[in-house]
């Protein structure tokens, strides 16, 4: 008879998956109760949990990550708050059989094929209309990107949070933050997160800088997978290239298109296709669907196609799609839908639903004034202080990011030091040639200190 597991070890093991709902891997449940519990324990007490119903489990060997029982139920939740379309359900339930009973299917060239541009459409064009309306943020005619030029501090943060936490990243939106514009590692985070973000971050640059060159083209999509891949593929010289390998999709029945001239031929009809698309919102998702299903690079096809899809939106100036709070679990079922199934309406459904949210999210901010801050008045004088500081003495990102946290240590309680330096920051990064005597620096400080700040980090 096997001996009972001690249910406070249990509960421990559920505790730290509660304060992590986003999931974590084995390492990290095992630096959490401490090593005196083998690996081999560890791995057993999960597996008991599991079957209990107690904790649920997402990927395979290596890549498995352990997340709450309530995730499953917080799924269907998220599914109504979406207000999902019967046929987006219908494939939601579809790819939620097991695995084993799901019919094993390759890529099929008739779904790129029976799409015709102008045609065919996947949003309909009452739906279109109603895109444009909620995404149009300019009058008169400005140049290509002009729009996220104007707002690109905040795009490289939310887009770069959002996209990698549907990858599983773990790192929290005040992390990615301090990341982007610090260059601050999480600590206790793996390094390729890290790296992750920052590549999301060179991307989205990337396009916005160029925005009068980029499109549907090789020299676009091409480049774009290699800043996204950078560092991150076990073959450096994958960054960029099309696909030579066969890749296997974990979890799915799809088995995707494995001869190089076939990829080849696909992921040039697929430009050209999306090209010949005159509604910058349907060029968006008829990339978001056929990008991630050819899978014409050996990983990172999902990021691609994500930040592909913000590329009719930056060169229309149109409100970009950052994927604000859309549910993991959900966006994983509709690329399923598109692969196993050639389905887009779960798909659809959430990018309608997504862009409704970042339009509202970045409407919301350009029109809020709101009440006088109580913390900032406060602590206007050390705000004052330390920001000018920064500037006089001509600190980059890390130094600014050091000088506040020793700061912060040195002269405020423990309970106000996080959340001054959060205010910092957000004053730090709201400088700019209007604003910035009121910390009493000179025109020539802050013209200096601005080359060393916008260096490349």
């Amino acid at each position: 008879m096997a001996k009972k597991i001690p249910e406070e070890d249990l509960k421990g093991i559920e505790e730290i998956l509660k304060a992590h709902p986003d999931g974590v891997d084995l390492k990290f449940i095992s630096a959490g109760i401490g090593d005196s519990v083998p690996h081999r324990t560890l791995q057993y007490r999960l597996r008991y949990l599991a079957e209990q119903g107690r904790v649920v489990t997402e990927g395979q060997r290596r890549g498995m990550k352990y997340l709450p029982a309530s995730a499953a139920v917080s799924t269907a939740t998220e599914a109504e708050a979406l207000s999902l379309s019967r046929a987006a359900r219908n494939i939601q339930q579809n790819v939620s059989r097991p695995l084993l009973s799901r019919k094993i299917v390759g890529y099929s060239r008739d779904f790129l094929d029976c799409y015709r541009p102008n045609e065919s459409a996947y949003l309909s064009e009452v739906e279109r209309i109603r895109l444009r309306e909620i995404g149009a943020v300019q009058t008169g005619f400005q140049p290509a990107g002009t729009y996220a030029r104007n707002i690109l501090d905040r795009l490289l943060i939310d887009l770069s949070w959002n996209s990698s936490r549907l990858e599983g990243n773990t790192y929290s939106i005040l992390d990615t933050k301090r990341l982007i514009a610090f260059g601050k590692e999480a600590q206790g985070k793996d390094r390729v997160e890290a790296q992750m973000i920052l590549n999301h971050k060179d991307a989205i640059e990337f396009l916005v800088d160029n925005a009068d060159e980029i499109g549907f083209n090789r020299f676009t999509i091409r480049n774009l997978h290699g800043v996204l891949a950078n560092n991150l593929l076990p073959d450096p010289r994958a960054a960029g290239r099309l696909r030579q390998i066969e890749v296997e999709i974990g979890k799915s029945a799809f088995r995707p298109l494995a001869v190089p001239q076939l990829i080849e031929e696909c992921f040039n009809q697929i430009l050209d296709t999306a090209s010949a698309i005159l509604d910058p919102f349907e060029q968006s998702l008829f990339v978001m669907v056929h990008l991630p299903y050819l899978q014409p690079f050996e990983d990172v096809n999902k990021r691609v196609s994500r930040l592909a899809a913000n590329i009719p939106l930056i060169k229309a100036n149109l409100v970009p799609l950052t994927f604000a709070d859309v549910p993991k679990d959900i966006y994983v079922q509709a690329t399923l839908g598109v692969y196993e199934l050639n389905k887009v309406e779960l798909l659809r459904d959430i990018y309608l639903w997504a862009y409704k949210r970042s339009a509202e999210r970045y409407v919301a901010v350009r029109q809020s004034l709101g009440e006088p801050d109580p913390f900032r008045l406060k602590h206007r004088n050390a705000l004052r202080k330390v920001i000018g500081t920064i500037v006089k003495d001509q600190f980059d990102r890390a130094a600014a990011f050091k000088y506040l946290e020793t700061w912060a240590a040195d002269n405020l309680e423990d309970e106000e030091r996080e959340q001054f330096i959060r205010v910092a920051e957000d004053e730090i990064l709201a400088l700019h040639e209007g604003n910035f005597a009121r910390y009493q620096v000179r025109p020539s400080e802050f013209t200096e200190w601005r080359k060393v700040w916008e260096r490349k980090h």
